[in-house]
This record gives structure tokens, C-alpha cells and sequence, in this order.
């Protein structure tokens, strides 16, 4: 839960690095809470659903709608910091766009291992997370 709730304080942060943990606890606690707010969108008829020829269709309620909305900021953010521990810029979510392909290379890049040591976007974090380490000096 700390790592979701260091990223909402970092809302709009795009600098920096960000830990794989800290990217993929973040992702794992939006999924938890749009599906329970999806669950709740369903109990409370929020959310409609059809079933039609061609298949099911079925379209978010007003609460998974509005948190989607809400946290659409510090997810492009947290991705941005997590493609930075790679050394990547955080424009390479942009990738996403390409179908399918793009999606899969997006998320082996997410899940890479960040460089060691400092790099251009600032010092490695799991150096800064480890117990008496000292900051980077990167003047």
C-alpha cells in the first residue's frame, strides 16, 4: 500500500527513477481497486451491459470511470520514472500506440532492470532504498 500511495503523492512527478516494485505495486493496487469499484459500479447499476450478436458489451460505471480519470495522471508517471530506471525516455509509452506489439515491448521495458548506478535521470533507487545508503551527489 505504500507504494501506491508514494506514487498518488508524486502525482504529476515525471523526473526521477522508480523502482520495479514501486511500479508494479502501484499497477497491482489500480487493478484491486477498479475491480472493486467496477463489482460496486455492477451492485449499485452504474454499469450497463449488453449482450449483442457479435458478442458481450459492456461499459465501465461512473465509479471506475471517474478513478480511471483520477489516476490516468500519476500512472503516465510512474511509467515515465519506471522507463527512466532503464534508461529509456519516459516519451516510449508512446510505443503503447503501435497495436499490439507495442503493448508487449512497452511491458518488457516496465519490466527490465533499472541501470546501476546513476544515470541521466538521477541516482538508482534501490541504492537509495538500502539501509545507511548515502544520496548521489550529482552536481
Amino acid at each position: 500500500m505504500q507504494w501506491y500511495l508514494k506514487v498518488l503523492r508524486q502525482y504529476a512527478d515525471f523526473s526521477g527513477r522508480a523502482r520495479r516494485k514501486e511500479f508494479w505495486m502501484f499497477v497491482l493496487f489500480n487493478v484491486i481497486v477498479a475491480i472493486v469499484l467496477s463489482i460496486l459500479d455492477n451492485a449499485l447499476g452504474l454499469s450497463t451491459s449488453t449482450a449483442t450478436e457479435s458478442g458481450f458489451y459492456y461499459s465501465a460505471g461512473i465509479l471506475t470511470s471517474i478513478y480511471q480519470l483520477a489516476v490516468l495522471i500519476p500512472s503516465l508517471a510512474v511509467g515515465a520514472r519506471r522507463l527512466h530506471d532503464t534508461g529509456r525516455s519516459g516519451w516510449w509509452q508512446l510505443i503503447a500506440f503501435i497495436p499490439l506489439v507495442g503493448a508487449i515491448i512497452l511491458i518488457v521495458f516496465w519490466a527490465s532492470d533499472g541501470h546501476r548506478g546513476p544515470n541521466q535521470h538521477g541516482p538508482n533507487p534501490k541504492e537509495l532504498a538500502a539501509p545507511g545508503a548515502q544520496p548521489y551527489n550529482m552536481a
